[in-house]
């Protein structure tokens, strides 16, 4: 194996934290004046932001590292990024964590995870390389830091085992009392996605387990590659969180290019044994991809989202005509009920909250009604169905943005203008009754909370015209409750 230069590595590491600041400096003043820019969600300050990693509560403050390309628009270099907060609303931009600048990472440091030990950070991901012969090889690697800003690269930790092709990455770790695991993503040689267990003493000699699935089930509509798995878990449930390269659409289901959901069962940590129930998409919209989660300080189980895809979509976005793409959703905190997670926005969101705009209990018959004077780019909307007797609720939330709730056929349809034909297209889900919308609103983007976070969609939104309004239309007798706010802006 290639061994390590540290002197030329340092050299390198060092010019390419400078190229990727002269590029900020370079770029910021195009970027700021993009009216797209999201005013509370993390985007990055230059070029493309994809998956979260490193999600992590240390020494006081969150820790969000993840995928950044400071140099363009597109994945053609990956660094990791680093933002940090006391509150998950404020967020400072850190130096950043991770350059493609070693043999085992030279192509890209690849998505990954950190878990705090004995005071340390540590951090793990892939190093993607291509070697002379322009093949793919991966290599788990492992970082760590005292203060958890700047890091000392160790190093690979493991190889791809026998079995499985150099589409190897994505390491999420956690502890559970004084033993370590680990679940990557994972392609078969037959050309089959799957996720695989490890187990470590001591955070460095990791032993694999097996492959976490049912051996009784067949796996093949999973499609061709599983991306950043995530293992949590709920009381005493096991929850494998992965997103699925490959899979069908089956009927309003599975409608992306690529997926992102959950198994719930019961994982065996000693042979990766999972007896679990059916697959659930964690999120309903067009843009939600590649999600993290992590335990903080109180015990909450906490999610980001990239509010995005990999896709076709991305030469279309207009953000890219001012030199950045992508952004974060907003933070989220899971609940298991039943045999569903539920998401919900973090407590601490409230703080984005300025001006009420809007606060207003009634009844409504067979009509429409405006409640947000245009131009509020940014805000929150709670919304409570008390009682419904009738054939349709709608709100519009500007030109082509709308949510139509149709109780004949127990359906909820968001529907958005397309980034590439201008086309409305929509996306739907089985829902028996509205109750309620919990609602966040930015620029360019709209994350509704359905039923007490029962279910999801996630959408970025880019109109010609930025004018926004809310209105709503009732086909029969409607009491409800709704109360809307404009939020702060707390990032640029």
């Amino acid at each position: 194996m290639q061994r390590n230069n540290n002197q030329a590595s340092m050299v390198l590491d060092s010019q390419l934290q400078a190229q990727a600041e002269r590029e900020i400096t370079l770029k910021s003043e195009r970027v700021i004046k993009d009216p797209f820019r999201l005013h509370y969600h993390i985007m990055p300050p230059v070029g493309l932001l994809n998956d979260p990693n490193g999600f992590v509560y240390f020494k006081g403050n969150y820790h969000l590292f993840f995928q950044w390309n400071p140099f363009a628009t597109d994945h053609t270099s990956k660094f990791w990024g680093h933002m940090t907060s006391p509150n998950l609303v404020e967020w400072e931009w850190q130096p950043i964590a991770l350059t493609p600048s070693e043999w085992f990472d030279k192509d890209g440091c690849y998505s990954g995870s950190a878990i705090e030990h004995k005071g340390r950070l540590y951090l793990f991901y892939t190093g993607n390389v291509r070697n002379t012969q322009g093949e793919r090889e991966s290599y788990q690697c492992l970082a760590v830091s005292d203060d958890g800003i700047h890091f000392e690269k160790r190093g690979p930790l493991f190889d791809v085992p026998t079995g499985y092709t150099a589409h190897f990455r994505d390491p999420k770790i956690w502890k559970e009392e004084n033993q370590w695991y680990l679940v990557i993503g994972a392609q078969t040689e037959d050309l089959g996605g799957c996720a695989l267990l490890y187990y470590s003493s001591n955070l460095v000699d990791w032993e694999l387990k097996g492959e976490v699935k049912d051996p009784t089930q067949d796996y093949s509509k999973f499609g061709y590659m599983w991306e950043c798995p995530d293992l949590i878990s709920f009381q005493h449930q096991d929850a494998l969180l992965f997103s699925p390269q490959g899979m069908k659409a089956e009927g309003f289901k599975y409608q992306n290019i690529y997926q992102t959901g959950y198994l719930l069962g019961d994982l065996n940590r000693e042979n990766g044994c999972f007896k679990h129930g059916s697959f659930e998409e964690i999120d309903g919209g067009f843009d939600f991809y590649a999600p993290q989660t992590t335990l903080d300080q109180t015990g909450r189980r906490i999610l980001f989202g990239w509010m995005g895809l990999p896709d076709e979509s991305e030469a279309h976005h207009p953000t890219k005509a001012y030199h950045w793409i992508h952004a974060m959703t907003i933070p989220r905190e899971l609940a298991l009920h039943g045999h569903k997670i539920y998401q919900r926005p973090v407590e601490e969101l409230k703080q984005l909250r300025n001006e009420k705009v809007v606060e207003k209990s009634e009844t409504i018959s067979n009509g429409e009604i405006n409640y947000l004077p245009q131009n509020a780019e940014a805000m929150e909307i709670c919304f409570q169905v008390k009682q419904f007797e009738g054939e349709a609720i709608i709100l519009r939330f500007d030109q082509n943005t709308t949510l139509y709730f149709d109780s004949a056929e127990q359906t909820l349809t968001l529907t958005r203008a397309n980034f590439r034909t201008k086309q409305k297209e929509s996306r739907t889900t089985k829902l028996q009754s509205l109750k309620d919308l919990h609602i966040f609103l930015d620029t360019s983007s709209i994350e509704i909370f359905i039923n007490q976070g029962e279910k999801v969609f996630t959408a970025r939104l880019f109109e010609e015209s930025l004018t926004r309004h809310l209105a709503m239309e009732v086909t029969g007798s409607l009491e409800y409750h709704f109360r809307g706010w404009k939020l702060n802006k707390v990032l640029n």
